[in-house]
């Protein structure tokens, strides 16, 4: 695994979280990384003495680099917080904790430099731009950055329609820059989050910008549902929706039975804060029996949750790092729920049909059995 970043007579050791888990042929930085930093040495003076704020950092490269300005540190991703301060430790820099943002706090400092790294999900960047004109004045210099395949002429668009005049350079290394001029007279609200309502029973489902199945339920949580008979009572267990993007799997949990501890996890701000909303907006009077915990799988899972021991886990594991294609985040999973499943507690797992999940959870557990399959999914059950 490359880990040695050498960069302008410079160099910062870089990992990606959690660092025991990757595979040897990734790296915490891509090309966009060193474009960003190249341009901004290169054309901004006295860099050290601006207000930067620097967004969707994914392993803190950029904050890395820039640590003495002190930037402002914005993602909705726990995953990139953890690796941005791990990487800072071992370069022996520093950043102050009231300088880390997540996607869901308002960020009141107006800025002299932006650097984005731009996101796959559009729609987080256009929340985003939504929220930067709060502090962007016509001074500011806004620098974007990303794979060429993720700046098309609809990113672009996002710029001028929320901040102002943009252009693009050349391509380097198949990634490429935005070079943005707000107008600093910009205001528009929001479109997020966006509402759609599932049927029998008729929830209300909100999702924020960064939430997976954005605009309706997705196909795998829908074919889980359609087997929920099949999973044993929920009444009086601890049961957690793991990776639980905006809690629908939860909110079905809580309408069975409202003796229910819920847990509902993710890394994203953005899920659990869907999460959240979602909940209150539909059994308001079961949120005393939820927690939301914005976390890397179930790290530190008891301190976190109060909660010692799990009776079911509910999961739907993404199989994507950022824009890394992986299936040690399902793992993980794995792992953390069987150390943390009482005896015969049971994981039912959601996933593709092509993916080796039961040949992983055949390594971890006593009985694993085919709940339902179709031409797509399969759901497992795994018993500790």
């Amino acid at each position: 695994m490359n880990t040695s970043l050498t960069l302008l007579n410079r160099n910062l050791q870089l990992h990606r979280y959690p660092q025991n888990l990757q595979h040897p042929s990734w790296q915490a930085w891509d090309a966009a990384d060193e474009y960003i930093i190249e341009h901004v040495e290169q054309h901004i003076e006295n860099i050290n003495q601006c207000s930067i704020h620097i967004y969707n950092d994914d392993f803190g490269t950029l904050a890395c680099w820039f640590a003495d300005a002190k930037p402002s540190w914005i993602s909705d991703s726990y995953v990139s917080l953890q690796a941005c301060k791990q990487n800072l430790a071992a370069n022996n820099l520093s950043i102050q904790d009231h300088h880390f943002y997540d996607s869901v706090t308002e960020v009141k400092k107006n800025a002299d430099v932006i650097l984005i790294k731009i996101p796959k999900t559009i729609a987080l960047l256009e929340q985003q731009l939504i929220d930067m004109q709060k502090f962007v004045t016509a001074n500011t210099q806004v620098i974007a950055g990303g794979k060429a395949n993720l700046i098309q002429k609809s990113t672009q668009a996002l710029f001028d329609k929320y901040l102002g005049p943009c252009k693009t350079s050349l391509a380097k290394k198949k990634s490429r820059l935005i070079f943005c001029q707000p107008m600093g007279d910009k205001s528009d609200n929001s479109p997020y989050p966006t509402v759609w309502h599932t049927e029998n029973p008729r929830f209300e489902i909100s999702n924020l910008a960064n939430v997976f199945a954005r605009q309706q339920l997705d196909i795998g949580a829908r074919f889980m549902l359609q087997h929920f008979s099949k999973l044993p009572s929920f009444d009086n267990k601890n049961i957690v929706d793991l990776g639980c993007g905006n809690g629908v799997l939860g909110l079905h949990i809580l309408e069975k039975s409202q003796s229910a501890k819920v847990i509902f996890t993710d890394e994203s701000y953005m899920a659990i804060a869907s999460s959240k909303l979602n909940v209150e907006n539909n059994h308001p009077q079961l949120l005393d029996n939820c927690k939301f915990i914005v976390n890397n799988c179930l790290d530190d899972f008891a301190e976190k949750s109060t909660v010692k021991t799990i009776d079911l886990v509910l999961c739907n594991p993404p199989f994507h790092q950022q824009n890394t294609i992986t299936d040690h985040i399902a793992w993980q999973m794995f792992k953390d729920s069987k150390d943390l499943l009482t005896k015969g507690g049971q994981i039912f797992v959601i996933g593709n049909r092509h993916l080796d999940y039961p040949a992983k959870l055949k390594r971890l557990f006593s009985k694993v059995t085919i709940v339902a399959t179709d031409r797509k999914f399969s759901i497992l059950s795994a018993t500790k």
